[in-house]
């Protein structure tokens, strides 16, 4: 990335990490209520990272607004079929996404047929929560460090999974194929959990995924952890190092989520929305579970999620661009 771009996506970060920064009204001041059941499509299945995040939000914007909000997961297609479902309905606040780097970053550059445009089709509502993510294999697999990995990799072919095409472990092994000059295969499967499944009974090799997914099985002993994507190691998973510690420097991939509604909702909708986002992150309760599963909160304004929004988007573009990666 150029020096002009990564002070931009710098500034756009700052912007982000603060929860209650720029916030465009509270609770009480916003006028906006749904007169009914809202519906939260999530682009992935149940009891993935995505899905157990975005029930953390569905449950605190039922509460803020005093109505139900359903839970729809929507799969298919690395969160594309998700994302499309919700650009595509009627703009009154009753359906909104959340949404994660892969449906709105990464695949509309890998695949440009999508339907949908992740900046012009929808409103940018508020960021919730970003992390980087592991790289874990099965322990059977030997290795115990990322140079042991990029060794056996070099040695025979090694398979690496992920929760579909476009998503932050599919960009991470890309980058490590592109980095440390070796040629994995990539799995795709479309959804985390069942990757996860079958990394832990020997089907694929390795995985990256974000650390709620993998946290129960690396403490069973299940997956074990070589090298995390973020500039400084997880306070979750003190232990990892970063891969550019572990001697791969450049791996540098971070997943996030953030809400959504359609293009053309009413501003006032937007505001309420983004108020409840917000407030919930400036809950103790839900910044601990947040920080439970190695998430860092974001926040701020729809202008502000909008921006970065845009700017990952640019930055997908040149890290798929390098590194040759292809929707096949």
């Amino acid at each position: 990335m150029n020096a002009p771009a990564l002070a931009r996506r710098t500034a756009l970060l700052g912007l982000a990490a603060a929860p209650l920064a720029g916030t465009l009204a509270s609770p009480a001041r916003a006028q906006w209520a749904p007169d009914r059941p809202v519906r939260m499509i999530i682009p992935f299945a149940a009891g993935t990272t995505t899905d157990t995040l975005g029930r953390l939000m569905g449950a605190a914007l039922s509460k803020g607004l005093g109505q139900t909000v359903v839970i729809d997961n929507r799969t298919g297609a690395g969160g594309t079929v998700g994302a499309a479902a919700v650009a595509q309905a009627a703009p009154d606040g009753l359906t909104i996404l959340f949404g994660t780097s892969g449906a709105m970053a990464t695949n509309p550059v890998l695949m440009p047929t999508i339907p949908y445009d992740p900046i012009r089709d929808f409103a940018h509502v508020g960021a919730v929560a970003r992390t980087a993510i592991v790289l874990g294999i099965r322990p059977a697999l030997g290795p115990t460090t990322v140079q042991e990995f990029l060794a056996l990799a070099r040695q025979r072919p090694l398979s690496l999974a992920s929760a579909g095409t476009g998503t932050t472990g599919h960009i991470a092994q890309a980058l490590l194929d592109l980095k440390a000059g070796i040629n994995t295969t990539h799995v795709p499967y479309r959804e985390g959990n069942r990757a996860v499944t079958d990394l832990i009974a020997g089907v694929v090799d390795a995985m990256f995924y974000h650390p709620l997914g993998f946290l129960p099985h690396i403490r069973s002993g299940a997956i074990r952890p070589l090298g995390l994507t973020g500039n400084t190691r997880s306070f979750v998973l003190p232990e990892v190092p970063t891969m550019a510690e572990a001697g791969v420097p450049g791996v540098i991939v971070e997943g996030w989520w953030a809400v959504y509604a359609p293009a053309a909702t009413p501003a006032p909708a937007v505001a309420r929305l983004n108020a409840l986002v917000n407030a919930a992150l400036a809950d103790a309760d839900f910044a601990k579970a947040l920080r439970d599963q190695g998430l860092e909160p974001m926040g701020g304004t729809p202008a502000q999620l909008r921006a970065y929004n845009a700017e990952e988007v640019e930055r997908m573009r040149e890290v798929v661009k390098a590194a040759n990666i292809t929707a096949g």
